[in-house]
């Protein structure tokens, strides 16, 4: 890791810790290419020492790759701490530019470690323990009027933020994800819809993707990751006092308010 790596890792590394938004990022720490980037991610979880969550997937339809100007899905590090069960309260000055997300979140019972030979649907699906409804409420370190390329945002971990895990989907090897409905509502009003084929064709086919990705990298994912694997409606940036409730067909919600 070069120099303007590691600068940029102790500046993102503090801005978690202390909450904030870097504004104005120098040219020169910017990384060069997505590989670059993920290494700075690396970086800023080791400084951060922070208990393990798992990993979120974004960019994982084409009209998100294009709001993120990017060709391919992203990824980056989560964290236990950032963790919450439905339903949960946040203070809305305490969040950075808050997006909310409906998702869902692939628990792993056993290990998908780093191998040449790629992974197959069957197989991941196999090493998941469990499937629930969720919400991601992601937060960049840079501010939304002033984002930089996106190598800075994966080094950022793809905006990873909160994370609102809702009821396990049960019997989720014999439902059609892909064809379940998500539905987002703020304060009585359907404001997004979509459904599991909105997210790659299929709510699992991230999570293949990814397992291939960090296979690359040579460590895998680990027994006990949770996986949030891309959005089924879209970006809502989150105002204060506002409720939500994300429905996921006839299974489960996930319930979140945004305190004033």
């Amino acid at each position: 890791m070069n120099a303007a790596g590691e600068r940029l890792a102790d500046l993102l590394a503090a801005a978690r810790r202390e909450r904030r938004q870097l504004r104005d990022l120098p040219p020169e720490l910017i990384p060069a290419t997505a590989d670059e980037a993920y290494a700075v991610n690396a970086l800023v979880a080791a400084r951060l020492g922070w208990p393990r969550l798992g990993w979120k997937i974004a960019a994982t339809t084409p009209v998100m790759q294009q709001r993120l100007r990017t060709g391919a899905p992203i990824y980056g590090r989560t964290y236990a701490t950032m963790a919450e069960t439905s339903p949960a309260r946040f203070r809305h000055a305490e969040l950075l530019d808050p997006l909310v997300e409906c998702e869902f979140f692939f628990r792993l019972g056993a290990p998908l470690p780093a191998r040449d030979a790629p992974y197959t649907r069957d197989e991941v699906a196999a090493a998941v323990a469990s499937v629930h409804v969720g919400v991601e409420v992601a937060e960049c370190r840079f501010p939304l009027d002033a984002l930089p390329p996106v190598p800075a945002i994966l080094a950022d971990g793809a905006a990873s933020g909160r994370y609102v895990v809702g009821r396990e989907i049960a019997g989720w090897r014999d439902i059609d994800l892909a064809a379940m409905t998500v539905t987002l509502v703020v304060d009585g009003t359907v404001r997004r819809t979509g459904t599991g084929a909105d997210v790659m064709g299929h709510p699992i086919e991230p999570l293949v993707w990814l397992a291939n990705e960090r296979a690359r990298w040579g460590d895998g994912l680990a027994a006990g990751d949770l996986v949030s694997t891309g959005t089924a409606t879209g970006m809502l940036l989150a105002k204060p006092g506002e409720v939500m409730v994300a429905h996921f067909g006839g299974e489960a919600s996930v319930e979140l308010a945004f305190d004033s």
